[in-house]
């Protein structure tokens, strides 16, 4: 979280020092900011992991896009066509997520995503159960949900 703050202070710097209140200039002071703590964090201990974590967390922002673009498409071609190819159900999926944080966000995530819905976790905290618009292939909507759980779990850990 330190490295966070560290990098939008040089990114608002850069936006005072150059006198451009823009959106791009933010954005180009951020990279700079960015270069900046990649080249000094060995130095800094409160620094250590930040800069491997900002591209993972600009993949998993690409990922999840592409998943929710597909499910919307999935959901607005099941709605549009007169018959209907859903086959709803309930499936359980085993968690790697630990914490109250982490299993709220893979909850969250998945039931952000159109045509799946988190349900209720087990007492234990273990399963997940979810319910789904399109459970024709089981296997592979676990192992996209899986997916998205492993990549949620990257930015924390």
């Amino acid at each position: 979280m330190t490295g966070a703050i560290w990098n939008l202070l040089l990114g608002l710097a850069w936006v005072m020092l150059s006198g451009d209140f823009s959106g791009l200039n933010l954005l180009v002071g951020l990279v700079f900011g960015y270069i900046s703590l990649v080249l000094i964090e060995p130095q800094l201990a409160s620094l250590k992991g930040y800069p491997a974590r900002v591209p993972r967390i600009i993949g998993f922002v690409g990922f999840f896009l592409k998943e929710l673009i597909q499910a919307n498409l999935r959901v607005a071609f099941d709605v549009l066509t007169p018959p209907w190819h859903m086959r709803p159900g309930v499936i359980a999926m085993p968690l790697n997520a630990k914490t109250e944080m982490e299993i709220t966000m893979v909850a969250n995530l998945i039931s952000l995503t159109p045509g799946t819905l988190s349900l209720d976790v087990s007492d234990d905290r273990k399963v997940l159960y979810i319910h789904a618009m399109f459970l024709d292939d089981e296997e592979g909507l676990r192992r996209n949900l899986k997916e998205m759980e492993h990549r949620a779990l990257e930015l924390f850990r």
